[in-house]
């Protein structure tokens, strides 16, 4: 089975060793965003609430230059330094799943990259 690395400009450049996403086997793999600014590359987020809105800015930015959208996601994982801000990131995230959301991970996690409060991974099916 060949796989296909998506790479945009609608999103953040990866900022280590690895891709934006990869496609393989009918689904998009897209590597987990924090909330960085996808033309300065610069971290965007005082509060969590900004921090969320970038990320699901972020992840809108992949899945429309994979021609996608929210609703091709299938599986989601929500890293967070804080289960306390779990009802905000949900309020924000439920937003862009409004019927049929996908399956779902929330983690507590000790750091994330740059300071970030929050980075969310998702998967996507391919038409």
């Amino acid at each position: 089975m060949a796989k296909e690395i998506l790479a945009t400009e609608m999103a953040p450049k990866a900022i280590g060793p690895y891709s934006q996403g990869v496609k393989a086997g009918g689904f998009i793999f897209f590597s987990g965003q924090i909330p960085l600014d996808p033309v300065s590359g610069e971290f965007t987020g005082g509060s969590i609430r900004e921090q969320v809105e970038q990320v699901m800015e972020n992840i809108a930015g992949l899945l429309h230059a994979a021609g996608l959208d929210f609703k091709n996601v299938v599986k989601s994982t929500i890293y967070l330094t804080d289960l306390a801000d779990f009802a905000t990131v949900n309020e924000i995230y439920g937003r862009r799943f409004p019927c049929d959301p996908p399956a779902r991970s929330t983690v507590e996690v000790r750091s994330l990259p740059r300071g970030a409060a929050v980075e969310i991974e998702v998967i996507a099916l391919c038409p």
